[in-house]
């Protein structure tokens, strides 16, 4: 656990490959995909949050802090992100706040750990994790002195890119390992987005054993 680090997990997204509704609820294994998000980032973060709109009652089970956009308009995201770090700005000790998605239910076991040392030799930069030469904007260890110009860039520049703003800010890629698995290499950075992607995910569980 680092001390100086929040954790936000990502649940906001419309889910349209999915059906619509929230797909970090849906069954993966005997919990939901949520649930295997939040066992792999708890143990790593000083405290959790959890970015959703609408009636935060159907999260109630997880027991964590459910924190609203704060930016009108479903901006992505970047606003999950901008609620998190206002959010973490109020929580003593943090300095940083790490974001998960929370469709992504296999990602490391030391993200924040691997993040934080990358941090700690680009100061103020954004950390962001990567995998297989592709990074992975969502998955990211964010300096909460970012809060002001993440806002000045969702609210008054309309611009809802996760990649642009961190690009301008500038950043450090760190480069995890991919999974070997059953013969294969999967990315830890997988996401589900559809049905096909859920059966993978499922597999890839059960290839891991209990």
């Amino acid at each position: 656990m680092d001390r100086t680090v929040a954790g936000i997990i990502l649940a906001g997204g419309q889910s349209r490959r999915m059906g619509g509704g929230d797909k970090p609820l849906l069954s993966l294994g005997k919990v939901r995909l949520l649930d295997h998000v939040a066992a792999r980032l708890k143990p790593q973060v000083a405290i959790l949050g959890l970015n959703a709109n609408g009636d935060p009652a159907r999260f109630a089970a997880m027991e964590l802090p459910v924190l609203k956009d704060t930016v009108p308009g479903y901006a992505g995201p970047l606003a999950g992100i901008l609620a998190g770090l206002e959010w973490a700005s109020g929580q003593a000790g943090c300095q940083w706040l790490i974001s998960a998605a929370g469709d992504t239910p296999f990602f490391p076991d030391n993200l924040v750990e691997r993040l934080v040392a990358a941090a700690h030799d680009r100061p103020g930069a954004i950390a962001v994790a990567s995998s297989d030469g592709r990074w992975h904007p969502t998955f990211a260890l964010w300096p909460l002195g970012l809060r002001e110009a993440l806002r000045h860039f969702l609210v008054d520049e309309d611009n809802r890119r996760v990649s642009a703003f961190i690009e301008r800010h500038g950043y450090v890629a760190v480069e995890f390992p991919m999974i070997e698995a059953g013969g294969q290499r999967i990315d830890p950075f997988f996401n589900v987005n559809t049905p096909d992607d859920l059966a993978a995910a499922e597999r890839l569980l059960q290839s891991q054993g209990p």
